[in-house]
């Protein structure tokens, strides 16, 4: 057996996702499965991408990302659920977007909350309107 010196902060980690593993378990487990989960769980990512990430997060307060590990695993939700196709994006120029925006709330005697809610009451409107069709068309 080799002895491995590690800082008292690595030691509270491994110690607290030891906890985490037994739990998880439910059988005891040594420091040894600690690092194998942890190897095992783990995805490298180029250092660039990191620090954009890093960079991101300390420019982006106002979203709420404290950590990379939260961004990361939000941006991995949403890229799951587009490749699923649960939802369908479009891409808008941020100029268009935010003028919309703008038109919404400026406008005198504007319906609309956002530029989202423009955009989603537009495509109900449609909808229904299409369902009508259909009713009448009998298709």
């Amino acid at each position: 057996m080799k002895t491995l010196r590690i800082s008292d902060d690595a030691h509270q980690k491994l110690t607290a996702l030891l906890g985490e593993i037994t739990a998880q378990t439910m059988k005891m487990q040594t420091y040894t499965d600690a690092i194998e989960s942890l190897l095992s769980q783990s995805v490298i990512l180029p250092p660039e991408l990191l620090n954009e990430i890093e960079a991101f997060i300390e420019a982006n307060r106002h979203l709420g990302y404290t950590t990379r590990e939260e961004l990361i695993r939000d941006a991995i939700r949403f890229r799951l659920n587009a490749l699923k196709q649960k939802y369908e994006c479009i891409e808008v120029a941020k100029e268009d977007y935010d003028k919309l925006q703008q038109a919404v709330r400026n406008m005198p005697n504007s319906v609309f909350e956002s530029a989202d809610d423009f955009v989603e009451q537009q495509i109900r409107g449609l909808l229904e309107k299409y369902d009508e069709w259909l009713r009448r068309n009998e298709v």
